[in-house]
C-alpha cells in the first residue's frame, strides 16, 4: 500500500511544535524532490524518512542519533507502507524533551499522519503492443475489451499499443493469442 494522497498533521509536544509531511513517491528522484519542497529552512531540524521497494533512507537532521529518522522510518514500516516519504518540521519551543522523548514524538506524529492518509494500493503498470493483422482486428477488440487501446495501422496490420497492471500482462497476451488463432505478434 501506499498514500493516496499528500497529507499534512500538526501536534505541540512540550512546547515544540512537530509539523509532518508525508506523500506517495514513485522514485528516489521523487522523494528527494518532496523532501525538499517539504522542508522548511527555518525550522529547528526537519528529519526525513523514505521506503521505495527495498530501498529507504532516513536522516536525524542534527537530532541525537536514532531519534528522528529511524522512528519516521518505522512509522512507515509498522503502517506497511512502501513508495512514502515523510519529513517531520520540529520548531524547537524551549523544552527539551530527551532521547525517549524525542523518539516518541517524530515516530508518534509521522505515524498519526500516515494514520490519516488515505491508503491505496501500489499497481506496477506494463505497457505493452501487439501487431494483430487486419483479419483478426474485431477478435482482438474482443479480447481487449474495456481496455484503453491506441492504434497505429501498419502495412502488415494494425499496431495496437496499451497500459495495464503488470500482472495482468501475460493473462492478456494469452487472451489475445487465443482470440486471433496465433496469429497476434508481441512487439
Amino acid at each position: 500500500m501506499t498514500l493516496a494522497e499528500p497529507v499534512v498533521y500538526e501536534e505541540v509536544i512540550g512546547k515544540s511544535r512537530f509539523i509532518a509531511k508525508a506523500a506517495p513517491v514513485a522514485s528516489e528522484e521523487e522523494a528527494l524532490a518532496f523532501l525538499e519542497w517539504a522542508s522548511e529552512r527555518e525550522a529547528t531540524h526537519n528529519p526525513y524518512a523514505y521506503r521505495i521497494g527495498p530501498l529507504y533512507r532516513f536522516s536525524d537532521d542534527g537530532e541525537p542519533s536514532g531519534t528522528a529518522g529511524r522512528p519516521i522510518l518505522h512509522a512507515i514500516e509498522a503502517q506497511g507502507l512502501d513508495r512514502v516519504a515523510v519529513v517531520v518540521v520540529r520548531y524547537f519551543g524551549g523544552v527539551k524533551l530527551g532521547a525517549g522523548g524525542l523518539v516518541r514524538a517524530y515516530g508518534g506524529v509521522a505515524a498519526e499522519a500516515l494514520r490519516r492518509a488515505g491508503k491505496v494500493p501500489i499497481v506496477d503498470w506494463a505497457e505493452a503492443a501487439f501487431l494483430v493483422p487486419f483479419a483478426e482486428v474485431g477478435a482482438a477488440y474482443r479480447a481487449l475489451r474495456g481496455l484503453s487501446v491506441a492504434e497505429e495501422y501498419r502495412e502488415e496490420g494494425v499496431l495496437l499499443r496499451l497500459r495495464l497492471p503488470k500482472d495482468r500482462l501475460e493473462a492478456l497476451a494469452q487472451a489475445l493469442t487465443e482470440a486471433t488463432r496465433g496469429r497476434v505478434r508481441r512487439m
